[in-house]
């Protein structure tokens, strides 16, 4: 669920961010505060484009070669504004925004790549358990660091939210892919992004362009964004493209699959899924109170007891100097397990015990009764892969077939076909699988299979380290088995953001 890129920039000085959302002490008869509304926008640091290139060099996370050597220096801003909860109340949420900047560009950077008006790029970021997360926080969270170095260092602006419920944000749980409360969220995070840049005399704008894209969670969240924006938003904001990777579109089919639906009544193992199922049922039974008359319907015990409380979190008895947001939330993570918030299970994906029934996370009676439910209803609300709405802007799907935490077959295929099905063909739907040469390139499948051969070899060398009276053969199926597992989270994002940053540029270049 991490992602592994180690991007950490040890030049950069964000400054702290405690900003954080409350009462003004106006009478609770005003009218609250107009949706996009900053509360707080700084100029948060600064980033030469050395600096970005040394976090992707050899010395670090050594994926120059996807993301290309920075033309860019980058100032990180952060907003903190006004927005909507699922329920219309007014919550505060906050947002990243990177500026190409040329103080500290490239002396390669052409004349204008790095001010002037600007084409705007939405990155949305994928599932995470540590509640602080902050995408401005480009120094401590890999993810950001990996967008700001494909995309701001190379001239777009990026507007990346950390979404309700996470940082300083006033609500006090996440409307985990909630198609619609996370669109809006989208919106109001652009119009704020918007408006603080109008105002920072910054010599960088945004121009028309607005591409949509993000990652796992963030790929639902950037394709819910899209049709959403289209439907009720298209006076305010253009989409040009959309690039939405590894992201769970099919919700029906995600459930259906991992409840044993397809599979002649037997659940399926998805990695990460102790993470992920607390957080969707909580947000569901959130915004439609439909999920589960008391958590312990669905969570046996004692999970049941904390089970809507637990996410998103922040780790207690922090060492001293961790800043890292990756070490952070896998730190949080443990003290669930330990805490006996969650199964000791290290992958996240046992749910229904190992074997079954042994230390599950969720009631075995629940499988039969999760056909027809309300739970199943709210899946099918928030499936992309259906509902009739036909995208006007280009769309490119990424991901790998092999992976096995957002199963590719489960969710590409479907929304490929939906798309296919309301007119959405040839130029307008680009379907990139890291698997699949044909699609990709032999040059970017090549160095694909290169990176999963090295990581297997790495993680073979490491076992066979602690386990010296090991085989090969037995070192080399565990590796195969920590390869598969780090496939969504490690291995397919540079690649994959690679593709749709090449998507929409050569959009760009062709005029669009």
């Amino acid at each position: 669920m991490s992602k592994k890129f180690n991007l950490m920039l040890s030049m950069v000085s964000v400054a702290a961010l405690t900003a954080c959302g409350g009462g003004t002490g106006a009478s609770h008869f005003d009218p609250p505060p107009a949706r996009g509304t900053i509360v707080t926008g700084v100029l948060a640091g600064h980033v030469t484009s050395a600096e970005v290139d040394f976090g992707t060099g050899p010395k670090r996370a050594n994926i120059q070669a996807l993301t290309g050597t920075a033309l860019c220096g980058v100032d990180v801003r952060y907003v903190l504004y006004i927005t909507r909860d699922p329920s219309g109340q007014p919550a505060t949420a906050s947002t990243a925004v990177l500026v190409p900047s040329a103080s500290g560009a490239s002396a390669s950077a052409p004349a204008g790549a790095c001010s002037g008006t600007r084409p705007v790029v939405m990155y949305a970021h994928g599932t995470t358990a540590l509640q602080s997360t902050n995408m401005a926080d480009v120094g401590n969270n890999q993810e950001a660091a990996l967008e700001m170095a494909m995309y701001a260092a190379q001239g777009f602006i990026v507007v990346m939210p950390n979404y309700l419920g996470y940082d300083k944000s006033s609500l006090h749980y996440h409307p985990y892919l909630n198609a619609e409360a996370q669109a809006v969220d989208v919106v109001d995070a652009l119009r704020a992004a918007k408006a603080h840049l109008a105002s920072s005399g910054s010599a960088t704008q945004p121009d028309s362009h607005l591409f949509l894209t993000g990652y796992s969670q963030g790929g639902f969240v950037s394709m819910a964004a899209h049709k959403i924006i289209e439907r009720d938003y298209s006076s305010e904001f253009k989409v040009t493209a959309s690039g939405d990777m590894s992201g769970p579109y099919n919700m029906r089919g995600m459930g259906d699959y991992s409840m044993g639906v397809l599979n002649n009544g037997t659940p399926q193992v998805i990695v990460g899924a102790s993470i992920f199922f607390p957080l969707l049922s909580t947000s569901y039974q959130k915004a439609y109170g439909n999920v589960y008359t008391a958590p312990s319907v669905i969570y046996a015990s004692p999970y049941a007891a904390t089970i809507e409380t637990i996410l998103p979190g922040n780790p207690t008895n922090v060492p001293t100097g961790t800043t890292s947001e990756s070490t952070l939330s896998s730190l949080y993570e443990q003290q669930l397990i330990t805490s006996q918030a969650l199964p000791n299970d290290p992958t996240f994906s046992a749910v229904f015990g190992n074997p079954a029934g042994t230390n599950n996370l969720i009631n075995l009676s629940y499988i039969a009764t999760y056909p027809g439910s309300g739970f199943q209803t709210d899946l099918t609300t928030n499936t992309l892969s259906g509902g009739g709405w036909a995208p006007k802007a280009p769309v490119a799907l990424c991901g790998g077939a092999l992976d096995e935490t957002v199963p590719y077959a489960i969710n590409v295929p479907a929304m490929s076909a939906y798309l296919n099905s309301v007119g959405v063909t040839g130029a307008a739907l680009t379907v990139f699988n890291l698997e699949d040469p044909t699609t990709v390139g032999l040059t970017i499948n090549g160095a694909f299979e290169n990176a999963k051969t090295g990581y297997a070899q790495q993680a073979a060398a490491a076992y066979l380290a602690a386990n010296p009276s090991a085989s090969q053969a037995v070192a080399n199926a565990v590796a195969a088995q920590e390869m598969g597992a780090a496939l969504h989270g490690t291995l397919e994002p540079p690649f994959c953001n690679v593709l749709t940053r090449s998507f929409f540029s050569s959009i760009l270049a062709a005029g669009g």
